[in-house]
């Protein structure tokens, strides 16, 4: 009788045993699906992920990443909420978007240096370049393709703007997660109708901090306007422009507001040839008194359209930009215009004796080569100057006509160069 009831007892235990681990595998299953259905964009992302370029302590530099954005990343609802107004209003979103309130964000610029111009080879293919200046970063190539009308891009991000730690190379799943918001964070990027764009800093204004930091002052423009901010400037280019006209419309359809309480400029060009500078300035005031960001007005400086800056770009059908404002007046002397050096330098080398007003350049190796001779290391050390944006972080080629990418990693020119094709 005892083995009997004891062989009960132990189907009995076997059973409720069997039903436990049914209810977690259960469980689990349905967490599973849950968890896939919720975030299978974001964990597709994610594991997209590559490193491309390790860190090179000897040069200064960090790792370089890329990844395949999959999904839509929410920027179509972040356009018709009317967009966000500050770093705050648009980390809120994403944290509340694309990481589901669960891991947070952060999205803000500093202080960075740049240079870009656009030319046109031989062959009739219309380039954009872009030199990033800061210090040593990691960087990250972000490729998106939504499918719900918006164009396909390539752009670059610098991921300390994203709160992750500067140089450092992403591992865990949380940075890994942090990423997702790359999208919203772009500096400089083409899209598969041959649009490019950047940002640059305008160091605009003069404002005492609390704390007795003097910092620059930031655009933020305060009409009925739906709101913007800097790298959402770029993102909806990237994602809606087809053309440089279209571009511009949708910058005049905005309030801006500066990230990082600075101030920036931005160019963009098109596979047509045509670009265009834009900053937002006082309707009539200059470097003096531009110390109110709610007071600036959008102005556009087109390349076949832009005299009122000056001889030089007057007669110039291509289009140059440091990081300084080109608006007419602002400065009471050259030695106010940050980058004015480079800004030369880069005129002269692609039209040096004023008979090449069209930017006709051999072939993209002489656009390659522009940007390595205003890159930061080779710029300061024949020049004899420093600056506290010491290192280039990246330097980027866009062919607008053939929309191919050529991404150089740390002025590691023909060593560490990587193509990408929309």
């Amino acid at each position: 009788m005892e083995n009997t009831n004891s062989k009960k007892k132990m189907k009995l235990w076997k059973k409720i045993t069997l039903g436990i681990v049914g209810t977690i595998l259960g469980v689990l299953v349905i967490l599973t699906i849950t968890v896939f259905a919720v975030w299978h964009n974001e964990l597709n992302s994610i594991s997209s992920i590559k490193l491309i370029a390790k860190a090179d302590e000897e040069n200064k530099s960090a790792p370089v990443y890329s990844i395949e954005y999959k999904g839509n990343y929410y920027f179509d609802k972040f356009i018709e909420q009317g967009g966000a107004s500050s770093d705050s209003e648009l980390i809120n979103f994403i944290v509340k978007n694309i990481t589901k309130g669960i891991i947070p964000i952060n999205i803000g610029l500093s202080d960075i240096g740049c240079s870009s111009f656009t030319v046109q080879t031989a062959e009739g293919h219309h380039l954009f370049g872009r030199n990033y200046d800061f210090d040593t970063t990691t960087a990250m190539i972000v490729h998106t393709k939504p499918t719900d009308g918006r164009y396909e891009s390539y752009s670059s991000v610098d991921t300390q703007f994203l709160g992750l730690k500067k140089g450092a190379y992403i591992d865990g799943i949380l940075n890994k997660f942090i990423t997702l918001a790359a999208p919203y964070a772009p500096l400089d990027g083409i899209n598969s109708e041959g649009v490019s764009c950047g940002i640059y800093m305008s160091y605009q204004g003069s404002k005492t901090t609390e704390n007795g930091d003097t910092r620059n002052v930031a655009t933020n423009q305060m009409t009925e306007k739906p709101d913007i901010t800097s790298t959402t400037l770029l993102r909806l280019i990237l994602d809606k422009a087809a053309n440089v006209e279209e571009a511009i419309e949708l910058a005049k359809s905005y309030d801006m507001h500066d990230s990082a309480n600075t101030s920036f400029h931005y160019m963009v060009a098109d596979a047509t040839g045509a670009s265009a500078i834009l900053e937002y300035v006082p309707e009539n005031g200059n470097s003096q008194n531009d110390n109110d960001g709610t007071n600036r007005v959008l102005k556009v400086y087109r390349n076949n359209d832009d005299s009122a800056i000056g001889e030089n770009e007057a007669k110039d059908k291509f289009q140059y930009i440091t990081n300084f404002l080109v608006t007419p007046g602002y400065y009471e002397s050259d030695t106010e215009k940050a980058g004015f050096d480079r800004y030369n330098a880069i005129r002269n080398k692609l039209n040096p004796d004023g008979t090449n007003p069209e930017g006709i350049i051999a072939n993209e190796q002489v656009a390659l080569d522009t940007l390595q001779m205003v890159g930061r290391r080779k710029w300061d050390k024949e020049q004899g100057e420093s600056d506290s944006n010491g290192i280039t972080v990246w330097s980027v080629l866009y062919d607008l006509t053939a929309k191919k990418v050529t991404w150089v990693n740390n002025e590691k020119f023909g060593k560490e160069v990587f193509t990408f094709q929309l």
